[in-house]
């Protein structure tokens, strides 16, 4: 195929899934949980400061974004 055709199906896909994440951070308010504090997130603080690791939120999202590859994989043969 023409690179110009790949690049522009390429870029298109990238808008879709841009427009999608776009869609979610403004519906995110409205959510019955908070994105970046899932249960399973270790938080900690300490007398002179503190450390939030998202490791739930991480997992989550890993799936996720495998799952879209996945599919973006599987519908571009």
């Amino acid at each position: 195929m023409e690179p110009a055709r790949e690049l522009g199906k390429s870029l298109l896909v990238i808008g879709v899934l841009i427009a999608i994440v776009g869609g979610l951070l403004l519906a995110s308010g409205k959510l019955p949980f908070r994105l970046g504090r899932l249960p399973g997130d270790i938080a900690y603080q300490g007398k002179n400061g503190g450390a939030y690791f998202p490791v739930v939120t991480c997992i989550l999202l890993s799936v996720l974004l495998t799952l879209v590859m996945w599919l973006v994989n599987y519908f571009r043969r």
